[in-house]
């Protein structure tokens, strides 16, 4: 009976556990939903925690598109970045959030957040206000 006890228990919590490394987010603009599955990073939660937000994206350069959330973002446990096409990553120097739809690489203050698991073609084409949700699973 313990053991049984004891497996029922592992069970829920590695449900739990893989529940909270599953957390994903919807990005809609212009009718277009982009998919972004977030890392388990303390700037990951909390970008995911300020959820859902309607902002402003602008184009920054050739390759990313940019939004500021309203709250800055702890970089604790967070990677560094080696941006790609499909990388959400963080810039701590200005606290804005960077979708690239380019490959870029690395660079001082950059954290990744997670990549990108459907919709990567949109993410050029986002203006405007855009709508960002959590994704239930």
């Amino acid at each position: 009976m313990k053991i049984f006890i004891i497996l029922i228990v592992s069970i829920c919590t590695a449900s739990v556990f893989a529940k909270e490394l599953s957390m994903k987010v919807a990005v809609i603009s212009n009718g277009n939903t982009t998919i972004f599955k977030l890392n388990n990073s303390d700037a990951s939660k909390e970008l995911y925690e300020q959820l859902p937000l309607q902002v402003k994206v602008e184009n920054y350069s050739t390759n990313e598109k940019i939004f500021y959330p309203p709250n800055k973002l702890v970089t604790v446990s967070t990677p560094k970045a080696n941006a790609k096409n499909g990388t959400l990553v963080y810039y701590a120097p200005w606290g804005n959030v960077l979708m690239f739809y380019k490959d870029f690489g690395s660079a001082s203050g950059l954290y990744e957040l997670g990549f990108v698991e459907s919709g990567k073609e949109y993410i050029k084409t986002l203006s405007g206000i855009i709508e960002i949700h959590k994704v239930e699973n």
